[in-house]
Parts: C-alpha cells; sequence; structure tokens
C-alpha cells in the first residue's frame, strides 16, 4: 500500500489543532506536522450557550488556514472532531453548517464518551509503557476544558468510567466570577474537587488500589514531557515535582515561572488549575506516579483512522473494555451474572446463523451482547417498570466507546424486551432516532426477546442451544432432559414478533440427553 496523507482536527475548548500523518502499512504511522491555534471558545460557550459573531468569524479562518496546510501536504484524507465547546452550543446545527459553507471543512461532534475513547485509543497504541502501567492498579485522568473523565483500569481491562465537570475552562471561569485572589485558588480548587471525589470514592474505588494515573491534557502532559523524573523515565513525576511547580507559582511572577519551566506564560494560570486539581484526585486516590504519554485526540482521530482502514493493527481488546464496562453497570444494579451469560450464549448463536436474514454486522453484534449483559438493570429501581428503569439507566450511564446512537439502540432494546414495541411512526415523537436505528432496534429487540423466552423460568434448563435455518424456519435445536412445557407455552407472543421482523417462524425442538 502506498503512502497515504491524513490530516487530523480538534475542533476543541480552548484551542484549534490540527496533526498532518503519514500512514502506511510498512511503516505505521508518523507524524510530519502539527499546526495550534489558541481559541478561547469554551469560556463563551459554557456561560452563554453560543459562539459570539467575532469568535464563529476566527475559528472559520483558521480553518481556512488549516485547508490551505492541507493543500500543501495534499492530504489524502481528513476527519475534523469538535469537542464540548461545540457540543455544549445551543445551536449546533447552524454553526456546523455555517462552517462548513463558509471553510468547506465538515466536522462532527464527538459525545463525550466518544471523545475519550479516541484519548484511550492513542494511550493504548504506546504499546509497551501502557501494557506495563497499567498491570498495577491505574486510572486514566483526561482533563479537558469543560469536564474531567476518570477511567478505572483492573489488572489490564477498563472496568469503569465517570465523567464530571471540573475541566480547566469550566474551573477558571467559576474562580473569576467569584473574584478570589490568587493565594485562595488552592483552598477553592480543593473544595470544588473534593465536593465530587468524595462521591467518587465511595462509588468506584471502595477498596481498588490505585497506584498510576495517566494524564491525558494540554497542559501538564506539556510540563512532564520537559521536567520528568529522569531522561530515561520521561513524562513520569511523582508529587514533589506537584509541590515545587505550586510553592513557585505563589512565589515568582508569571514572565519568570513560564521561564523556569519551558512554558508560554499566558498558559501558566491553566496549568496550575489543572497540577492543583490533579494533585488533589492524586491524593484521593493515594497514588504514587504520574504518566504523561503525551498524546492528544489529535492521535486519537488518527489512530481510529488507520484502524478503519486496516493500515494499523492494535494488540489491545478495545471491544473488552465496552464488555467489561457493561458487566461493571449490571453489578453495581445488581444483575444476574449467571442470567445474563445463559442470554448471551442465546442471543448470539441466533444472531450468528441469521445473519444472511438480518444483514447486521460485527458492531450490531457487539450492542446485542451489551443489551443480554444489562437486560435486567433496572429491576434495581422497580421490578414493576423493568423495561422504563432500565432505559433510564443506560441512558443516564456511560459507556466509553458507545457513541450517543449506538447507547441508545441498546437502551431501547432492554427497554422492548420487556414492553410492548412501538413502530416508528409512534417513537419518531419523542424519539430522534433515524429509520436505520430503528431497524436495528427491532432486529436485535427480536433475537433478544427470542432468547428471553427459551429461559422464561430464568433456571438456564438448556445445556445446548443449536440454530439452523430452514426454508422459512428457525430451527432452534434445545438439549435438555427438563420440564420446558413453561418455556414452550410462553413463546409464542416471542416467536410472533421474531416472525414479523424477519418473516421466519421460530420453532423449538427439545433433544432430550442420553443418561437424563
Amino acid at each position: 500500500m502506498a503512502v497515504k496523507t491524513f490530516a487530523a482536527i480538534d475542533v476543541g475548548s480552548y484551542e484549534l489543532s490540527m496533526k498532518i500523518f503519514e500512514v502506511s502499512r510498512n511503516k505505521g504511522m508518523k507524524e510530519i506536522d502539527h499546526i495550534r491555534h489558541e481559541i478561547d471558545m469554551g469560556t463563551e460557550s459554557y456561560t452563554t450557550g453560543k459562539l459570539s459573531y467575532e469568535r464563529v468569524e476566527e475559528l472559520c479562518r483558521i480553518l481556512c488556514e488549516f485547508k490551505d496546510i492541507m493543500k500543501a501536504y495534499q492530504t489524502d484524507d481528513y476527519v475534523a472532531y469538535g469537542t464540548s465547546a461545540v457540543r455544549e452550543s445551543e445551536n449546533t446545527a447552524i454553526l456546523l453548517n455555517q462552517i462548513e459553507i463558509r471553510t468547506g471543512i465538515h466536522i462532527e461532534v464527538l459525545s463525550n464518551s466518544e471523545q475519550r475513547f479516541l484519548d484511550y485509543k492513542s494511550i493504548a497504541f504506546q504499546g509497551e509503557g501502557f501494557d506495563k502501567i497499567i498491570e498495577n492498579g491505574t486510572a486514566i485522568v483526561d482533563i479537558g476544558g469543560g469536564s474531567i473523565q476518570i477511567s478505572l483500569f483492573d489488572k489490564d481491562t477498563l472496568v469503569s468510567t465517570q465523567n464530571m465537570k471540573l475541566g480547566v475552562l469550566r474551573l477558571q471561569e467559576r474562580l473569576n466570577h467569584l473574584d478570589a485572589s490568587v493565594g485562595r485558588y488552592d483552598t477553592l480548587i480543593d473544595e470544588l474537587v473534593d465536593s465530587q471525589m468524595m462521591v467518587y470514592k465511595k462509588l468506584y474505588l471502595k477498596d481498588r488500589e490505585i497506584k498510576n494515573i495517566i494524564v491525558v491534557d494540554d497542559y501538564i502532559s506539556a510540563m512532564l514531557r520537559k521536567k520528568s523524573i529522569n531522561q530515561e523515565m520521561k513524562g513520569y513525576a511523582g508529587k514533589e515535582l506537584f509541590d515545587r511547580f505550586e510553592k513557585e507559582y505563589h512565589t515568582k511572577g508569571l514572565l519568570e515561572l513560564a521561564k523556569r519551566w519551558d512554558m508560554p506564560e499566558e498558559n501558566m494560570p491553566r496549568t496550575y488549575i489543572s497540577l492543583v486539581m490533579l494533585k488533589r484526585i492524586m491524593e484521593t486516590m493515594g497514588a504514587e506516579l504520574i504518566w504523561a504519554p503525551g498524546v492528544t485526540l489529535c492521535d486519537g482521530i488518527a489512530y481510529e483512522y488507520a484502524e478503519k482502514n486496516k493500515i494499523i493493527t492494535s494488540s489491545h481488546d478495545f471491544e473488552q473494555d465496552i464488555i467489561a464496562c457493561a458487566q461493571n453497570i449490571s453489578k453495581r444494579y445488581r444483575g444476574s451474572k449467571k442470567r445474563s451469560e445463559t442470554l448471551e450464549q442465546i442471543a448470539l448463536t441466533i444472531f450468528d446463523s441469521t445473519r444472511k436474514i438480518h444483514g447486521l454486522g460485527k458492531r450490531e453484534r457487539l450492542l446485542l451482547q451489551l443489551s443480554t449483559i444489562l437486560h435486567d438493570c433496572g429491576k434495581y429501581i422497580s421490578m414493576a417498570t423493568l423495561g422504563e428503569c432500565s432505559y433510564s439507566i443506560i441512558m443516564a450511564t456511560e459507556i466509553i466507546g458507545l457513541s450517543h446512537r449506538e447507547r441508545e439502540i441498546v437502551a431501547n432494546v432492554v427497554k422492548y424486551n420487556h414492553l410492548e414495541f412501538e413502530y416508528y411512526e409512534e417513537m419518531g415523537r419523542y424519539s430522534t432516532l433515524d429509520q436505520d436505528s430503528y431497524l436495528i432496534i427491532a432486529k436485535l429487540t427480536a433475537i433478544l426477546r427470542l432468547s428471553n423466552g427459551l429461559d422464561r423460568s430464568h433456571k438456564q434448563k438448556f445445556k445446548n442451544v443449536k440454530t439452523s435455518l430452514k426454508d422459512d424456519k428457525l430451527i432452534i435445536t434445545v438439549d435438555t432432559n427438563e420440564d420446558i412445557t413453561l418455556e414452550k407455552g410462553l413463546f409464542g407472543a416471542r416467536a410472533a414478533f421474531f416472525q414479523e421482523v424477519y418473516n421466519v417462524r421460530p420453532v423449538i425442538r427439545q433433544k432430550r440427553m442420553i443418561g437424563g
């Protein structure tokens, strides 16, 4: 494969950033340029809900310059993503349309979980450094302009992720609003962070031991890449480095501080806010070591592009991280692990044997798997309104790696596993899902309902389930010597919906086990 030139554009809260890469199967990815322009969109977006005329003008002007740079490099392709400042604007659709008309650059808006997953991917692609550090209890602290994301690892699997509205710009805006002196920043940041971290510790840390923190941000990372523990351990630091910076921030002027730490003077206040916040998180967790791999969202965008186009592969199983997150959510809401495993086995067997009639792919198979894991999470709140409660829990809980649309598909599949299915015309009154998403929901719901019907007693009666398509029938052969009168009796209604969706009639056949 020939070398491709690719541009990754991050329309961030306080910076527009573009990285140019050369990508090929033989040489992997090589960064050849990094262009940055500071533009404070976050403060306006978070406080007024919109970007001013002047800010939009500046944004379009810089994007036009980016386009000229892409032409000079003769880029083959580009991807541009907007994050929280664009995401939290009240007029996102109008803003993006204006930008595309004026610059020719199409920007897609990342949900928070998609954004953090790209950051996480860019860390995982660091290889041995990442694999080694997550062997012990590790947290990724991803600091943005509007919020931070804390993701926890258990051994080498990502098990939980939580978002908090503690972004650098958001904190800076609050401190400015309070009109506090710099001398009081430490105390105020501590109070703002503590109020959320104490709750986080009770809910997610419990007895978990966190030794290391991987930080992803624009300020601390830049500092740690220059001021590490030693030259051999680039990007690593302990708490003492934070203490030193904090002390110097209060005793030296910003210009002198910037020179000592080899950073732009205008970045000093935000670096300080980030450091105080991270130090407090470090103390709450009891962590001893910080690692800043120095990756950015642009790296994650490039890795995603190279992965989708089969240019590079990762040894880390990201799909397993998504599944582990769902399992952790199910555990939190007292879901039945044994029942989920039974449903998962039956549902995926049906999915795999009916590929030619549903036409769905690997990603939809994952969404079905997540639906089986989360099928009963709502019972924690109410067994009477299990469907609605499950939907609410899934929609309110972030699953890193899933887009908002995918999360809504899973939530609806779980909901309609328990409730009467609504048709598109009716669902469209309150949902923004398109027709393609609706059809995925219908197809996956039909499979989950059928699987649920095969284990209606919740007693896991079947030792083995095999399925095969024959003409207009789906033959489901079950190995069991137990009485399955209940399963057969209640199978009809669930089979009817499957037949409506696929025009194939499911039939149960019982196979007696020898020696039973």
